[in-house]
């Protein structure tokens, strides 16, 4: 199985390295390369990559704002973020707009590779000082309008296999649909849980459970 991965990278060189890295690697393609947001907001091919490795500090829009708009157009791509430094409240912002990890770009390519593989699988690349402050910030009350619900009978099914780690095309075979519809119920449950990435869906589905009678099946 190959992971495709479309690159948005500002310098050049660095576009260029990392696309030859992918491309040359067995297992990964690199589907294409723009140096903005807004490019790839409008070249954005119709069946999205599985990964976007995204620079945070774009020209014009930031890679933080990309993200979140990125994610309302196309909910289960993959994000990482690339970053010179770890500027953690940039990236803590880049993760709550649905981002699933990130890179520093001095990192090897043996670390880049496995990042994307790693994300693919449904992991989130992060230092340990970031993920505690996603998981804080998921501890925080949850305000009204978030409850699971609102969701329809066919849309708790569909966030109960994306909270036990089942990829859309595996969910669309457990359901009988396809998997543009999977995405489009997707879309929806992110919409009415407030919510920009598939962990924090998965997160609001584990807490509806856990108040839940212990015997129940949700």
């Amino acid at each position: 199985m190959t992971i495709n991965v479309f690159i948005v990278e500002d310098d050049p060189q660095l576009a260029e390295n990392l696309a030859e890295l992918i491309n040359g690697t067995d297992g990964f393609a690199c589907v294409g390369t723009c140096p903005s947001g807004e490019q790839l907001l409008e070249a954005l091919p119709r069946r999205a990559p599985d990964v976007v490795l995204m620079d945070i500090n774009l020209q014009g829009m930031s890679g933080v704002e990309c993200v979140r708009r990125l994610k309302q157009e196309v909910p289960d791509v993959n994000v990482v973020m690339l970053t010179v430094y770890d500027d953690s409240e940039r990236i803590f912002q880049a993760l709550q707009m649905g981002a699933s990890g990130y890179l520093l770009k001095r990192s090897t390519p043996e670390e880049i590779l496995r990042a994307i593989e790693e994300v693919h699988r449904g992991g989130a690349p992060m230092s340990s000082y970031i993920a505690r402050k996603v998981v804080q910030s998921f501890m925080r009350p949850m305000p009204s309008g978030q409850s699971t619900e609102s969701l329809t009978s066919r849309e708790t099914d569909v966030l109960g296999y994306v909270a036990r780690g089942y990829a859309n095309k595996e969910i669309a075979e457990a359901l009988g649909l396809t998997t543009e519809t999977v995405r489009g119920y997707l879309k929806t449950i992110y919409r009415k849980l407030q919510v920009r990435s598939r962990t924090e869906a998965a997160m609001k589905f584990h807490e509806k459970r856990d108040g839940d009678d212990p015997d129940s099946n949700r």
